[in-house]
C-alpha cells in the first residue's frame, strides 16, 4: 500500500450528492517514506482554523441530509 502525507492548504468547496460528500481542497500530496514501525497509513494535516471550518461545513451537510430523511428515520433508532 502506498502512503502519503497530505497537507491541506485551502478548503474550496463541500457538497453532497447521492450519498457521497465531496470536499474540494488545495492540497500538497507527498509520498510518505516506508517505515518498519507501526501501522502504515496516510496522514492528513490541516491548520486548526481550517479543521474548525471543515467541521462546521460537515455539520451543515449532515443537517441537510437529515432533512431529506423521513421522520421515522431521523430518530437514530434504525
Amino acid at each position: 500500500m502506498k502512503t502519503y502525507d497530505i497537507e491541506v492548504q485551502r478548503l474550496k468547496s463541500l457538497r453532497h450528492d447521492k450519498g457521497l460528500i465531496e470536499i474540494g481542497v488545495d492540497a500538497l500530496v507527498l509520498p510518505r517514506p516506508a517505515r518498519d514501525e507501526g501501522a502504515a497509513g496516510s496522514c492528513l494535516s490541516l491548520p486548526v482554523d481550517q479543521a474548525r471550518a471543515l467541521m462546521l461545513l460537515l455539520k451543515q451537510q449532515f443537517a441537510e441530509l437529515d432533512k431529506l430523511q423521513p421522520r421515522s428515520r431521523r430518530s437514530g433508532r434504525c
